[in-house]
């Protein structure tokens, strides 16, 4: 099996060189690994000491920041090598002053896999949440490199457990330890003789957490809020954004509207600003109204969604009639209820908190419009579901903290 798995990889690798002509994104990936050796070379010397970090994309690099931060501040003299493998999450991070180096993770050859570990002589490597990939395990394994698998999530219908996954279960042994979001999970990985395992939750509210600690005043949002209730649309697609444009155009006033859609092109922007019919700005150019005057604020840029949120009385998020539910731990952490749509399936603390009431999943606008009557007629029920969700996020906490005590133990 390894040797088809081996040739698939490099034909795989030849025919992506060939559609990244025609598909830009395609083509971020395969020139952006081109220049991974580069980079990592660049980046780090024979004699450094270094902690490899790999994630998928964005929402895994945000699961393993906490852990990376920690390993930043208690071994200061080691090196910080952070891979991705899709270039959703690389373009946006690639600069990200959390690492010493970032680069696309090369293909899974056992060249590139030899090359990559000469380069950067791991001491210990970090994989976040599901990432495998057999060649890099077993020349992790062979060269005696502790290998930490964590924030994972496992469920019965993957590969690993059916009767045809031999060879990626043969991959996911070769981790030295496990740190899995649920009991569940730990079950599941022992009916596969996976046994060192612990159970330590999500990273991810450890990372949310510390949200609440810093600075999240913006200027702007003291302007237009005001003292109303202000309702906030994060993370948006089109199927969201025609539920929540019919609702907001037939609503009463004293309400406080901010979209802060996915999908931030300009013809997108300009779409959505005009079929609201409500006064309305847009953040690129609130300076040239009275921001404080409308009613709804389109919010057209990245990295502001998450300080917007702690001024949110309601919270919508976007990704679950469509593509696939965006973080509801950003405005959880802020104690306000959050709605969400009907996809959430595989979403553990969405799954979670809908069983508990702090989240409610909506299936269509005439749902939507009575959910948001309630919420916005009794201020008790905001609080009380926002409570659900705060002390979820407190309660379950702390991942990051035992992960690092077992690292540790390796010095």
């Amino acid at each position: 099996m390894g040797v088809i798995y081996n040739l698939v990889t490099k034909v795989s690798w030849f025919f992506l060189q060939i559609i990244a002509i025609f598909n830009s994104k395609i083509k971020l990936f395969v020139k952006g690994r081109k220049q991974s050796f580069t980079i990592l070379r660049n980046r780090l010397s024979k004699d450094d000491s270094t902690f490899w970090v790999h994630v998928a994309s964005l929402g895994e690099f945000e699961q393993g920041l906490p852990i990376i931060e920690k390993l930043r501040s208690t071994y200061p003299s080691y090196k910080i090598v952070v891979t991705f493998f899709s270039p959703s999450g690389y373009e946006i991070k690639k600069d990200t002053t959390s690492a010493d180096a970032v680069a696309y993770l090369p293909i899974d050859s056992k060249k590139n896999v030899a090359l990559f570990l000469d380069i950067v002589q791991p001491k210990v490597a970090i994989f976040v949440k599901y990432e495998i990939w057999p060649n890099y395990m077993k020349a992790l394994r062979n060269r005696h490199i502790p290998t930490l698998l964590v924030s994972a999530i496992f469920k019965k219908d993957q590969i690993y457990f059916k009767w045809y996954g031999h060879f990626l279960r043969q991959a996911l042994r070769q981790f030295d330890h496990y740190f899995v979001q649920d009991e569940a999970s730990k079950q599941l990985l022992a009916t596969i003789q996976i046994k060192e395992v612990s159970v330590c939750g999500d990273t991810r509210l450890d990372r949310v957490s510390e949200i609440l600690d810093r600075d999240n005043a913006l200027d702007f949002m003291e302007t237009f809020k005001k003292n109303k209730t202000c309702f906030v649309a994060g993370s948006t697609w089109p199927q969201d954004e025609a539920l929540l444009i019919d609702y907001i155009n037939s609503s009463p006033k004293g309400i406080k509207y901010v979209l802060a859609p996915h999908n931030i092109k300009k013809e997108q922007i300009l779409g959505l600003a005009g079929s609201i019919t409500k006064k309305k700005a847009l953040f690129s150019n609130f300076a040239d109204v009275n921001v404080g005057d409308c009613e709804v604020l389109i919010v057209d840029t990245i990295g502001l969604l998450t300080k917007i949120y702690s001024y949110a009385d309601i919270a919508y998020v976007g990704g679950g009639f469509e593509t696939g539910l965006h973080n509801t731990l950003e405005p959880a952490v802020f104690g306000v209820p959050v709605i969400i749509g009907p996809n959430y399936k595989g979403f553990k603390e969405a799954e979670e908190l809908v069983a508990q009431k702090g989240i409610v999943s909506i299936s269509d606008a005439w749902g939507f419009s009575e959910l948001m009557k309630k919420l916005v007629e009794d201020p008790e029920l905001r609080k009380k579901m926002g409570r659900i969700n705060s002390q979820y996020i407190a309660r379950n906490k702390g991942a990051s903290v035992q992960i690092m005590n077992y690292i540790r133990t390796y010095f």
